[in-house]
């Protein structure tokens, strides 16, 4: 299984997955996060970010997730890629990383494919759906 890490704002990571775990009605395994403080030192946390890593990647790599493409978090995730084994995706919201959980066992390409979609299909005006 693919393992997921979120490296956001705050604590947004941390929500997110507080929130998928309601959904699910079970704490995913395979799944991390690390909350990045205004006043956080980037380079200080870079080898944290390594660890964390490290701890939910059983093999067959690992999706990082972050919020907002371009800020901190996601430079951070920026420093931990490698094509094939450890991809990253910017822009993560509830609909997407519920995705990720649920494709996670079908191999990267497929699991950041879908991942997008459900990030970006769950956006929805609600008044013309």
């Amino acid at each position: 299984m693919i393992g997921l890490f979120l490296i956001t704002h705050d604590a947004l990571g941390e929500t997110l997955i507080q929130c998928a775990s309601h959904v699910l009605n079970r704490r995913p395994e395979q799944i991390m996060q690390l909350g990045v403080a205004a006043g956080d030192d980037p380079s200080d946390l870079l080898p944290l970010a390594r660890k964390l890593l490290a701890l939910v990647d059983a093999g067959e790599g690992v999706l990082v997730l972050t919020d907002i493409y371009g800020a901190t978090p996601a430079n951070l995730a920026a420093k931990l890629l490698v094509a094939g084994r450890v991809e990253g995706l910017a822009g993560v919201n509830l609909p997407m990383l519920l995705r990720a959980i649920g494709y996670r066992d079908k191999g990267m390409e497929t699991l950041i494919t879908r991942a997008t979609g459900g990030g970006r299909d769950g956006v929805l005006n609600l008044l013309r759906h």
